[in-house]
Protein backbone atom coordinates (compact mmCIF):
# COMPACT_ATOMS: atom_id res chain seq x y z
CA UNK A 1 0.00 0.00 0.00
CA UNK A 2 0.96 3.62 -0.60
CA UNK A 3 2.19 5.12 3.12
CA UNK A 4 0.00 8.63 3.67
CA UNK A 5 2.25 11.10 4.90
CA UNK A 6 1.62 11.92 8.86
CA UNK A 7 0.37 15.12 7.68
CA UNK A 8 -2.45 13.75 5.88
CA UNK A 9 -2.92 11.17 8.45
CA UNK A 10 -3.70 14.06 10.64
CA UNK A 11 -5.87 16.41 8.36
CA UNK A 12 -8.13 13.13 7.73
CA UNK A 13 -8.68 12.81 11.59
CA UNK A 14 -9.97 16.89 11.38
CA UNK A 15 -11.82 16.47 8.04
CA UNK A 16 -13.33 13.11 7.38
CA UNK A 17 -14.64 14.27 3.89
CA UNK A 18 -12.04 12.08 1.55
CA UNK A 19 -10.51 14.02 -1.54
CA UNK A 20 -12.94 13.34 -4.35
CA UNK A 21 -10.02 11.95 -6.37
CA UNK A 22 -8.09 9.83 -4.16
CA UNK A 23 -6.69 6.56 -6.03
CA UNK A 24 -4.43 4.32 -5.60
CA UNK A 25 -3.21 1.90 -7.77
CA UNK A 26 -1.18 -1.46 -7.06
CA UNK A 27 -0.06 -3.82 -9.96
CA UNK A 28 -3.38 -5.15 -11.73
CA UNK A 29 -5.14 -3.20 -9.42
CA UNK A 30 -7.03 0.13 -8.62
CA UNK A 31 -8.61 1.66 -5.52
CA UNK A 32 -10.38 4.69 -4.98
CA UNK A 33 -11.74 5.85 -1.33
CA UNK A 34 -15.34 6.23 -1.12
CA UNK A 35 -17.38 8.60 1.12
CA UNK A 36 -20.04 6.29 1.42
CA UNK A 37 -20.68 5.44 5.01
CA UNK A 38 -20.89 8.70 8.16
CA UNK A 39 -18.99 5.81 11.11
CA UNK A 40 -16.50 5.01 8.56
CA UNK A 41 -14.55 4.72 5.25
CA UNK A 42 -15.64 2.52 2.29
CA UNK A 43 -13.16 1.53 -1.25
CA UNK A 44 -14.12 0.28 -4.24
CA UNK A 45 -11.38 -1.92 -5.77
CA UNK A 46 -11.17 -2.45 -9.62
CA UNK A 47 -9.35 -5.53 -11.40
CA UNK A 48 -8.21 -4.66 -14.69
CA UNK A 49 -8.36 -7.09 -17.16
CA UNK A 50 -5.25 -9.53 -18.50
CA UNK A 51 -5.41 -7.24 -21.72
CA UNK A 52 -4.99 -4.21 -19.51
CA UNK A 53 -1.92 -5.05 -18.00
CA UNK A 54 1.26 -3.91 -19.28
CA UNK A 55 3.74 -5.94 -21.59
CA UNK A 56 6.14 -5.76 -18.70
CA UNK A 57 3.96 -8.05 -16.09
CA UNK A 58 4.15 -11.30 -15.97
CA UNK A 59 1.29 -12.81 -18.64
CA UNK A 60 -0.81 -15.56 -15.71
CA UNK A 61 -2.37 -17.55 -18.42
CA UNK A 62 1.01 -18.54 -20.48
CA UNK A 63 2.99 -21.57 -19.33
CA UNK A 64 6.77 -21.33 -18.24
CA UNK A 65 8.79 -22.22 -21.74
CA UNK A 66 10.54 -24.99 -21.69
CA UNK A 67 14.33 -25.66 -22.84
CA UNK A 68 14.36 -28.23 -25.24
CA UNK A 69 15.85 -31.73 -23.40
CA UNK A 70 18.42 -33.42 -25.27
CA UNK A 71 17.67 -37.32 -25.89
CA UNK A 72 21.03 -37.91 -23.39
CA UNK A 73 19.12 -35.92 -20.60
CA UNK A 74 15.89 -37.52 -21.60
CA UNK A 75 17.94 -40.51 -20.88
CA UNK A 76 19.36 -39.86 -17.76
CA UNK A 77 16.23 -38.74 -16.37
CA UNK A 78 15.22 -42.27 -17.43
CA UNK A 79 17.68 -43.94 -15.79
CA UNK A 80 17.23 -41.70 -12.81
CA UNK A 81 13.47 -42.59 -12.15
CA UNK A 82 14.07 -45.84 -12.28
CA UNK A 83 16.61 -45.91 -9.55
CA UNK A 84 14.36 -44.47 -7.57
CA UNK A 85 11.52 -46.76 -8.61
CA UNK A 86 14.00 -49.43 -7.64
CA UNK A 87 15.07 -48.35 -4.63
CA UNK A 88 11.78 -47.39 -3.59
CA UNK A 89 10.51 -51.07 -4.35
CA UNK A 90 13.61 -52.33 -2.20
CA UNK A 91 12.74 -50.29 0.74
CA UNK A 92 8.73 -51.77 0.17
CA UNK A 93 10.43 -55.20 0.18
CA UNK A 94 12.34 -54.42 3.30
CA UNK A 95 9.48 -53.37 5.10
CA UNK A 96 7.85 -56.46 4.38
CA UNK A 97 10.15 -58.96 5.73
CA UNK A 98 11.09 -56.66 8.63
CA UNK A 99 6.86 -56.87 9.25
CA UNK A 100 6.88 -60.42 8.20
CA UNK A 101 9.82 -61.44 10.97
CA UNK A 102 8.07 -58.99 13.70
CA UNK A 103 5.17 -61.31 13.15
CA UNK A 104 7.29 -64.53 13.11
CA UNK A 105 8.49 -63.50 16.17
CA UNK A 106 5.25 -62.53 17.91
CA UNK A 107 3.73 -65.79 16.99
CA UNK A 108 6.79 -67.72 18.28
CA UNK A 109 6.53 -65.95 21.69
CA UNK A 110 2.52 -66.14 21.99
CA UNK A 111 3.23 -70.36 21.09
CA UNK A 112 5.98 -69.92 23.90
CA UNK A 113 3.77 -68.67 26.56
CA UNK A 114 1.06 -71.01 25.49
CA UNK A 115 3.34 -73.80 25.67
CA UNK A 116 4.70 -72.75 29.19
CA UNK A 117 0.87 -72.08 30.32
CA UNK A 118 -0.12 -75.66 29.43
CA UNK A 119 2.80 -77.24 30.90
CA UNK A 120 2.64 -75.39 34.37
CA UNK A 121 -1.23 -75.98 34.10
CA UNK A 122 -0.52 -79.47 33.59
CA UNK A 123 1.79 -79.79 36.28
CA UNK A 124 -0.50 -77.78 38.45
CA UNK A 125 -3.21 -80.46 37.59
CA UNK A 126 -0.93 -83.20 38.32
CA UNK A 127 0.24 -81.79 41.80
CA UNK A 128 -3.37 -81.50 43.19
CA UNK A 129 -4.11 -85.07 41.68
CA UNK A 130 -1.34 -86.34 43.52
CA UNK A 131 -2.39 -84.75 46.46
CA UNK A 132 -5.53 -85.34 46.18
CA UNK A 133 -4.46 -89.23 46.13
CA UNK A 134 -2.32 -88.96 49.10
CA UNK A 135 -5.16 -87.61 51.01
CA UNK A 136 -7.53 -89.89 49.96
CA UNK A 137 -5.64 -93.03 50.68
CA UNK A 138 -4.47 -91.54 54.23
CA UNK A 139 -8.33 -90.76 54.83
CA UNK A 140 -9.02 -94.65 54.06
CA UNK A 141 -5.86 -95.40 55.81
CA UNK A 142 -7.64 -93.71 58.98
CA UNK A 143 -11.14 -95.30 58.34
CA UNK A 144 -9.38 -99.39 58.30
CA UNK A 145 -7.62 -98.22 61.43
CA UNK A 146 -11.00 -97.10 62.92
CA UNK A 147 -12.73 -100.34 61.61
CA UNK A 148 -10.09 -102.61 63.05
CA UNK A 149 -9.92 -101.35 66.22
CA UNK A 150 -13.71 -101.23 66.58
CA UNK A 151 -13.35 -104.96 65.59
CA UNK A 152 -10.43 -105.65 68.05
CA UNK A 153 -13.24 -103.44 70.59
CA UNK A 154 -15.89 -105.40 69.57
CA UNK A 155 -13.86 -108.69 69.54
CA UNK A 156 -12.81 -107.98 73.40
CA UNK A 157 -16.19 -107.04 74.23
CA UNK A 158 -17.14 -110.39 72.82
CA UNK A 159 -15.01 -112.14 75.07
CA UNK A 160 -15.77 -110.19 78.44
CA UNK A 161 -19.18 -111.23 77.59
CA UNK A 162 -18.71 -114.72 77.24
CA UNK A 163 -16.50 -115.12 80.26
CA UNK A 164 -18.98 -113.20 82.55
CA UNK A 165 -21.81 -115.47 80.78
CA UNK A 166 -19.14 -118.77 81.78
CA UNK A 167 -18.68 -117.20 85.56
CA UNK A 168 -21.77 -116.76 85.83
CA UNK A 169 -23.91 -119.83 83.98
Amino acid sequence: MKELSVLSLICSCFYTQPHPNTVYQYGDMEVKQLDKRASGQSFEVILKSPSDLSPESPMLSSPPKKKDTSLEELQKRLEAAEERRKTQEAQVLKQLAERREHEREVLHKALEENNNFSRQAEEKLNYKMELSKEIREAHLAALRERLREKELHAAEVRRNKEQREEMSG
